[in-house]
């Protein structure tokens, strides 16, 4: 499923209303912490597609179509810029600048690639059971960025 986006900060709202909605759908509860964690996401990489490249977007979001245990989550938006995400030092004062930080800390695994239009830009989440009857997020939120490589304590602009 995915959501057309214009190149207007109002788009960001609409974008975690629409996540939210998919996720309701799906059998992900609101309060899981998957679903919040989702919804964070999907307003960090929406606010870089539309802040930084000032084009319009497109989020998609893979949701399974059944609720198990374990499953794996994927979001993805896709720009028509083909400049790659630029790592950014942003200090303490900063009011920007750590939107991929933030994906890079909370997702399972994510990335970036080239398209004929522009870049997509992806992060998947897993949620596994860590006991029965238990349903929590998973993983260590490993990176893959630009053929792995991890770049910590930096932050990261998608331009």
């Amino acid at each position: 499923m995915q959501l057309e986006i214009r190149p207007d900060p109002a788009e960001v709202g609409r974008a975690r209303r629409w996540a939210r909605s998919r996720l309701a759908g799906s059998g992900i509860q609101a309060d899981e912490p998957l679903a919040e964690t989702l919804i964070l996401l999907v307003s960090e990489l929406v606010t870089n597609a539309v802040v930084h490249t000032g084009r319009p977007a497109v989020l998609r979001l893979s949701l399974p179509h059944a609720v198990t245990e374990e499953l794996t989550v994927r979001l993805e938006v896709a720009d028509r810029s083909g400049r790659a995400p630029v790592p950014r030092c942003a200090d303490d004062d900063a009011t920007g600048g750590r939107g991929l930080a933030l994906v890079d800390g909370l997702a399972d695994r994510w990335g970036w690639s080239v398209e004929s239009t522009g870049k997509r830009i992806w992060c998947e989440l897993d949620r596994c059971s860590k006991s029965p009857g238990v349903t929590a997020a998973c993983g260590g939120g490993a990176a893959a960025y630009g053929g792995g490589a991890s770049f910590e304590g930096l932050a990261y602009e998608a331009v």
